[in-house]
C-alpha cells in the first residue's frame, strides 16, 4: 500500500515539476515584457495596487486550507456523503467570503488607495482602473478555490498542471496583445488579467463537474459543517494574515518611505520568488493530499515518515537550486530584465535565502492540519509572523534601507520554525530529539559545504556568460553530490533510482 502511494507521490511529482517548468519560463519572460511596456512606474503601481485588493486573501487562504484538509481527510476515511456536503459547503461560504471582500474593497480599499498610498496623479484614474479589476480577478479567483482543491485532493495533477500551463500561456498572450494596442497598457492589463481568470474559472468548474462526481455542486446548508469549517479556518486565519502582513503591509511601507520605483524592485523579487517557491509546492502538493489521507486512515507511521521526507527533501530542492540564484543574481537580473531597478539584486537574494528557510516547515504544517489541532500552532506561528509590519516600520521610521524590512522577515522565520518544532512535538507525538537528530542536524551539516563553496565562488563571479557556467556548474554538481551521498537515506536513493527507471523505460517507449 505504502508503495503504491509513493509511485502515486512520484508520478504527481513529476507532473507538477513538468507544469511547473513551463510556468517559470513563461512567467519570468512575460515580467520581462511587462516590465519593458508598463515601464517602472506604471509596474510598481500595479503591484502595490493589486496588492491592495490580495491584502483581502488571508480571508480566502484560510478556507482553501480548510477545504483541502477536509476533503483530504474525508476521501482517506472513504466517506462519499461527506465529501458531498464539504464541498458544497465550501462553495456556499467562499460566495460568503467573495462577497465580503467585495464590501470591504469599495470601502477601505478604495479609500486607502486614494488618500494614503502615493501614486503620481496623472496616473490615479488608471490605478482606480486596476484596482476595479483586480477585486473582480479576485473574486472569481476565490468561487475557483474548492474546485481547484477537488482536482488536488483526488490527485488529479495531470489536469492541473495542464489547466496551469493554459492560463500562463494565456496570460503571455496578454502581454502580446498590450504590446500591440494603443490603448493605456496600464488598464487594458488589469482587464485581459481578469479575462483570464475568468476562462480558467470556467474550465476548473466544468471538468470538476464532469469528472469528480462527487464534487458536484449542489444548493446545501449543514449549520454543524459549517461551524466547523469556519471554525478550522479561523485559525487558519493567522498564518494567512501574517503571510499578509509581510506581502501588502511591507509593500504598503516601502511606497509611503520609498515611492513605486521601490515597490517595482519588490514585485520583481516576488517574481524570482514565485519561479522558485513553483518547486517547493509543486513537491509538497504531491505529497499533503497523502500525508492527510493516511492520517484520516490511521497510517500514523507512514503520515510521520511522509512528514520527515517531505521537510528533509524540500529544504534539499531548494538548496540545490537556491545556491546558483545567490551567487549568480547580478547577472541573471540583467540579462533578464535589462534595465535593473535600485535594490532589485538585494531584494532577490534575502527573498530566496527566506524561502529557503521556510522550505522546512510545509509538511510540519500539513502534519498538523491532518490532525484538526491547529489552535495553539496558528495562534503562535501567526502571532510572530504578525510583527513583521511594526517592527519594519520601526526600522524604517529610524531611517534604515528598504531591505531592513526582509532581514526582519527572515529573522522572524527562524524563530517560527522553532516554534513550530515545539508546537509539533506534542500533537504528532514525536519527541523534539528525532527533529533534531532527523531533520535539523541532517540539514545543516549538509548545508556547511555547499555554503562554503558559495561563499568561495563568490570571489570569482564576473558579468561573463562563460564565467557564469562553469561556476554554477560547479556549484550544483557539488551540492547535489553531497545531498545524494550524505543527506539521502538508502532506501530515499532506491526510490529515486527505480523512478528515474520508470521515466527512462517511458521515454524509451516514446520514441519506438
Amino acid at each position: 500500500m505504502n508503495k503504491t502511494n509513493n509511485q502515486r507521490i512520484a508520478k504527481n511529482t513529476f507532473m507538477l515539476f513538468t507544469r511547473m517548468i513551463v510556468l517559470m519560463l513563461v512567467t519570468l519572460y512575460t515580467s520581462r515584457i511587462i516590465l519593458n511596456v508598463l515601464g517602472v512606474i506604471d509596474y510598481g503601481i500595479y503591484n502595490l495596487v493589486a496588492g491592495v485588493v490580495t491584502s483581502l486573501s488571508f480571508l480566502n487562504s484560510s478556507m482553501s486550507s480548510a477545504t483541502q484538509r477536509f476533503l483530504s481527510y474525508e476521501l482517506g476515511a472513504k466517506n462519499t456523503q461527506k465529501i458531498k456536503m464539504v464541498f458544497s459547503m465550501s462553495v456556499n461560504i467562499h460566495i460568503i467570503i467573495a462577497v465580503l471582500i467585495l464590501i470591504i474593497s469599495e470601502t477601505i480599499g478604495l479609500w486607502v488607495l486614494n488618500n494614503s498610498l502615493k501614486i503620481p496623479s496623472e496616473r490615479l484614474v488608471a490605478a482606480n482602473w486596476v484596482y476595479q479589476f483586480s477585486i473582480l480577478t479576485f473574486i472569481v479567483n476565490i468561487i475557483s478555490v474548492p474546485y481547484n482543491a477537488a482536482i488536488i485532493t483526488y490527485e488529479k495533477m495531470n489536469v492541473f498542471a495542464l489547466i496551469s500551463v493554459f492560463e500562463v500561456v494565456l496570460k503571455l498572450i496578454a502581454v502580446f496583445i498590450l504590446e500591440a494596442f494603443g490603448y493605456d497598457k496600464l488598464q487594458l492589463y488589469a482587464i485581459l488579467i481578469f479575462s483570464v481568470s475568468f476562462i480558467i474559472r470556467i474550465i476548473y468548474g466544468q471538468y470538476t463537474k464532469r469528472n469528480i462526481k462527487d464534487c458536484c455542486y449542489i444548493f446545501t446548508w449543514d449549520k454543524c459543517l459549517f461551524k466547523t469549517l469556519l471554525s478550522y479556518s479561523s485559525w487558519n486565519l493567522w498564518g494567512n494574515i501574517a503571510s499578509v502582513g509581510f506581502n501588502s503591509g511591507i509593500d504598503i511601507l516601502l511606497n509611503i518611505f520609498f515611492g513605486p520605483m521601490v515597490n517595482a524592485a519588490k514585485g520583481i523579487a516576488y517574481q524570482v520568488n514565485y519561479a522558485l517557491s513553483s518547486f517547493l509546492i509543486n513537491f509538497q502538493t504531491a505529497m499533503n493530499p497523502q500525508i492527510i489521507k493516511s492520517y484520516a486512515a490511521e497510517n500514523y507511521d507512514y503520515m510521520i515518515k511522509l512528514v520527515f521526507t517531505g521537510a528533509r527533501l524540500s529544504y534539499y530542492l531548494m538548496l540545490l537550486i537556491s545556491l546558483p540564484l545567490i551567487l549568480s543574481t547580478p547577472q541573471i537580473v540583467h540579462w533578464w530584465l535589462g534595465k535593473v531597478p535600485d535594490y532589485t539584486t538585494v531584494f532577490c537574494r534575502l527573498i530566496i535565502i527566506n524561502t529557503l528557510i521556510n522550505s522546512i516547515s510545509g509538511t510540519l504544517m500539513t502534519g498538523v492540519q491532518a490532525t484538526g489541532k491547529i489552535k495553539l500552532y496558528q495562534s503562535v506561528v501567526g502571532g510572530l509572523l504578525l510583527l513583521i509590519v511594526p517592527i519594519s516600520y520601526v526600522f524604517l521610521k529610524f531611517g534604515y534601507p528598504p531591505q531592513t524590512t526582509f532581514y526582519v522577515y527572515i529573522a522572524l522565520s527562524i524563530t517560527s520554525l522553532f516554534a513550530r518544532i515545539a508546537i509539533i512535538s506534542p500533537i504528532l507525538k514525536i519527541p523534539k530529539v528525532r527533529f533534531t537528530k532527523d531533520l535539523l542536524l541532517p540539514i545543516f551539516f549538509i548545508s556547511i559545504g555547499p555554503l562554503t563553496i558559495l561563499l568561495l565562488l563568490n570571489n570569482y563571479s564576473e558579468n561573463n556568460f562563460n564565467n557564469f557556467i562553469f561556476l554554477n556548474l560547479i556549484l550544483f554538481s557539488t551540492t547535489l553530490t553531497i545531498i545524494y551521498f550524505f543527506g539521502l537515506k538508502k532506501e530515499e536513493k532506491e526510490f529515486i533510482a527505480s523512478n528515474i527507471s520508470s521515466i527512462n523505460k517511458k521515454f524509451k517507449l516514446l520514441k519506438k
